[in-house]
């Protein structure tokens, strides 16, 4: 399954690309109103409909819409913002109207065909009021393509867009789609096939993707017979003196996803919570960083995570520093992140082997200063850092060093609870300590991380989480 995500001008060169291959745009404008009308009479029982149109394609959209509805026997109303539109509208035989507040006091649905994902400016004029009173009104909305006034691009809303309960887009998703605020607004999300020939994508430069099994499965590691736990990688894991609890969930949920071996350094202070807690580790005692560095004198310990309640200050900044230098795979997070705060840049030139940082909002404005969308954003720090950045959110953006960028929606709200970025950290070391490529690793992690909660429901917390982990993984083993 095809997961690529395409930018508002990515998908222009698309439709272009078929016009040119000998497929009308007058069809492809067709099929892209049939498919519409066609999602709206599964939802929905027969009621007065309002077809609100714009005066580009999406708006000729939505005439092929208002006529396959009629065709079906729903009183539909058609009301133009703008220029009439080209392509097929002239096919539309009831009347243009001109919109008016009166349209939607007998119209409990609404189809937004005004703008689309290639919306450049923010609205403003006659369909914004119009826009605003939909969203007063409370109606239905279905979506042509994304709720006219979300940027296809970034999710930005553009002035204002009401929400819709369903959104109808084509050939392929946008960014825009799965970034908030646009994912929530667009309700749920339907994707239909107008007749582009998939084969135009490999003359595409999209490089986005949405996250799911199909991009990495077949990097995950598996287990053969022959298997032994040196095969499956020696993850070590920096322990906090007094946030004991952030550390041993991520080595739970390191040792869940399939590190053979683990490695906990805990402060000598601290050592008995860890040892007590943790049986399947081996937990060392430290007192300082000259002792972790020790620990890492072993090779075998072949991907380290530094950050969960680690602590601030230059004995974290240290012992990052000293990993990298080893180049071997590592997580930075949580704490380890905030202490480069003074000084990024010595953090990104230490990068150099397989590395992934997992900040959050907060954490990622104390490294990097890019501007912009999310997705632009991740790109640019990925650049700058050298490393995998997942920058996380109910919309995860994961993007790699050489533009690559994975944008996960299957994270469900319960996710947001102390202590779960914990596992996703653990998770993604696991998966490196296994031999994971890094980018696939955080792909992978966080997929799994939202699959795990969404199959507890209400009332997750983060020591959940781990004991998830090996059903997920089972589920992906089993034949689709």
């Amino acid at each position: 399954m095809d997961t690529t995500l395409l930018s508002p001008s990515e998908m222009g060169a698309m439709d272009r690309a078929a016009t040119a291959s000998g497929i009308p745009g007058a069809v492809l404008m067709e099929n892209a109103g049939r498919t519409v009308a066609s999602a709206v009479l599964e939802r929905w029982s027969n009621r007065p409909t309002l077809v609100l149109c714009g005066p580009g394609n999406n708006g000729g959209d939505g005439f092929a819409v208002a006529r396959r509805l009629a065709q079906a026997g729903w009183p539909v109303r058609l009301a133009l913002i703008g220029t009439m539109p080209g392509g097929d509208a002239a096919l539309w035989e009831g009347a243009v109207e001109a919109f008016s507040p009166e349209l939607l006091d007998d119209s409990p649905l609404v189809i937004d065909a005004l703008f689309g994902a290639g919306l450049s400016r923010d609205i403003d004029g006659d369909a914004a009021a119009a826009i605003s009173l939909v969203i007063a009104r409370g109606v239905d909305v279905c979506a042509v393509d994304v709720p006219s006034g979300v940027d296809g691009a970034t999710g930005r809303v553009r002035g204002v867009a009401a929400p819709a309960q369903l959104t109808v887009t084509f050939f392929r998703k946008k960014p825009g789609h799965l970034l908030q605020p646009g994912r929530e607004l667009c309700g749920e999300l339907v994707l239909a096939d107008i007749g582009i020939p998939a084969t135009l994508l490999a003359a595409s430069p999209a490089r986005c993707w949405e996250n799911t099994p199909d991009l990495w499965r077949a990097a995950l590691p598996g287990l053969r017979a022959t298997t032994n736990k040196y095969h499956r990688g020696h993850a070590l894991i920096l322990g906090g003196a007094v946030l004991t609890g952030a550390a041993r969930l991520s080595a739970l949920a390191a040792m869940r996803i399939g590190a053979g071996l683990l490695t906990v350094a805990a402060p000598r202070a601290a050592w008995s919570v860890y040892a007590g807690t943790l049986v399947s580790a081996m937990v060392q005692p430290m007192d300082d960083v000259a002792d972790f560095k020790a620990l890492l004198a072993d090779s075998r310990r072949n991907a380290i995570l530094i950050g969960p309640g680690a602590g601030l200050g230059d004995a974290t900044r240290e012992a990052v520093l000293a990993s990298l230098a080893t180049g071997r795979a590592m997580v930075i997070d949580a704490d380890a992140i905030t202490s480069f705060a003074d000084d990024p840049a010595r953090l990104f030139a230490a990068i150099s082997g397989p590395c992934v940082l997992t900040p959050h909002e907060g954490e990622f404005s104390r490294l990097f200063t890019t501007t912009g969308d999310k997705l632009s954003r991740a790109r640019a720090a990925a650049a700058l850092s050298g490393a995998v950045v997942l920058l996380k959110g109910s919309d995860t953006v994961i993007a790699a060093p050489d533009g690559r960028a994975v944008i996960n929606a299957n994270a469900p709200a319960t996710l947001a609870t102390g202590g779960s970025g914990d596992v996703l950290a653990g998770m993604i070391t696991g998966l490196l300590a296994q031999g994971m490529p890094a980018f696939d690793a955080a792909c992978a992690a966080a997929w799994l991380h939202g699959a795990a909660a969404a199959s507890f429901g209400v009332g997750l917390i983060a020591e959940d989480l781990p004991g998830l982990i090996p059903a997920v993984l089972a589920s992906l083993q089993q034949p689709n």
